[in-house]
């Protein structure tokens, strides 16, 4: 009976004392998996959020003299091989040795059956728990999560300095001195295109975007009025006889030449041969009101065209070709239209027909140049719609 009580006390105590093992082993464990899974968790989530911070955030911050904006400006756009590195080193670090020596706890607890089973567990809780839900928060919330995260990054970068002195040295001779790409010209119309879509930005604010970075391809013979369509006067007209083709043309100013559209001398404005006419002086010859006019050539950008006619306070430019040749007429509003992507109207103008004509003309020259507009019917459908609403106002 005395051996069968001691063999009982010593089996006894022996199940507790596997026990209590057995528990210190499951709480490594769990202690184990939940560091990996934190420290990954917080790494996934500066990685989304430092990706996510685009270049005019950071410019936005600067302009309004925010402190954070140097910061950024260093983590993001100077050193961001450096805060990637020392993302991915911590990040890196909590996978190999959270899942090893988890690995090793679970083989003792659960045997050579369950490692299996286990790292199968463990695999998809890194990545919902350490993955997929941190970096969705951090794409999401980056702009509430910038602070916090600018600060984790620094002390990352100066606890794993030397770690991160290895890894700029192996990017530097893959890079080799190129330039981190910021945004091309298609990535910034494509980007308006989205800022319509989604209503930050409006349909025509989208346009003039779109229409401006197509300006610099464009030249000054993509717009002029052609030379065979060219409403001019002969300059040794009396203003009383000029201002009786005037009064049916539909521009305000109009060329007049010598012999042929070949010797333009100058342009006259509409107004000032109504004028005079009116005031009696319509005997006087039209080239006493004539006016310079400059030339510009049938290669010149459209953007250079438009400093042009600003430097100059000018409206209106004679194109010419390389001999000096008369090739077509080019006024500041074509250059507008053109960026607007809408005709501008003449608020004098009454003749309606004449108005749709131009503007169906125009449309034809705009689309064969790539221009967005609006249609005659999109500004007949605005019109209405404004007119619907004034009326419901009053």
């Amino acid at each position: 009976m005395l051996l069968v009580g001691s063999a009982a006390a010593v089996s006894f105590e022996g199940t507790e004392e596997q026990l209590a093992y057995t528990r210190t082993n499951v709480t490594l464990l769990i202690i184990f998996v939940l560091l990996a899974l934190f420290f990954s968790f917080l790494c996934s989530i500066a990685e989304a959020v430092l990706l996510s911070i685009t270049p005019s955030y950071i410019e936005e911050l600067r302009e309004r003299k925010h402190k954070r904006a140097s910061v950024l400006k260093r983590l993001r756009q100077d050193n961001v091989d450096r805060s990637l590195a020392a993302i991915l080193t911590l990040n890196t670090i909590a996978h190999t040795i959270g899942a090893t020596i988890a690995g090793a706890q679970a083989a003792i607890i659960f045997g050579s059956k369950g490692v299996g089973i286990f790292s199968g567990i463990l695999t998809l809780m890194i990545l919902y728990l350490s993955e997929i839900i941190p970096k969705t928060i951090g794409a999401i919330y980056w702009r509430q999560l910038v602070g916090v995260t600018a600060g984790f990054v620094r002390l990352l970068i100066s606890i794993l300095f030397p770690l991160i002195r290895v890894s700029e040295g192996l990017t530097r001779m893959i890079a080799r001195g190129k330039n981190l790409h910021v945004f091309s010209r298609a990535e910034f119309i494509a980007m308006a295109n989205i800022g319509e879509q989604t209503g930050e930005i409006e349909e025509h604010e989208s346009r003039i975007i779109r229409n401006l970075f197509k300006f610099g391809s464009l030249k000054t013979a993509d717009i002029m009025t052609p030379r065979s369509v060219i409403s001019a006067i002969p300059q040794n007209l009396s203003i009383n006889e000029a201002a009786e083709k005037a009064i049916h043309s539909s521009f305000s100013r109009l060329p007049i030449y010598g012999n042929d559209l070949d010797e333009i001398t100058g342009f006259v404005l509409k107004d000032d041969i109504v004028l005079r006419n009116v005031e009696g002086q319509g005997e006087a010859h039209l080239e006493s009101l004539k006016r310079k006019i400059f030339c510009v050539s049938e290669e010149m950008s459209l953007s250079d065209l438009l400093e042009f006619f600003l430097d100059n306070r000018q409206h209106i430019a004679l194109v010419v070709d390389e001999y000096g040749g008369t090739q077509g007429l080019v006024t500041l509003e074509d250059v507008v239209e053109t960026l607007l992507g809408m005709e501008i109207i003449d608020e004098m103008d009454k003749v309606v027909d004449m108005r749709v004509l131009a503007r169906q003309q125009w449309e034809k020259r705009a689309k064969s140049l790539g221009i967005e507009f609006e249609t005659v019917e999109q500004l007949n459908d605005k019109k209405e719609k404004s007119s619907d609403k004034d009326g419901s106002g009053n």
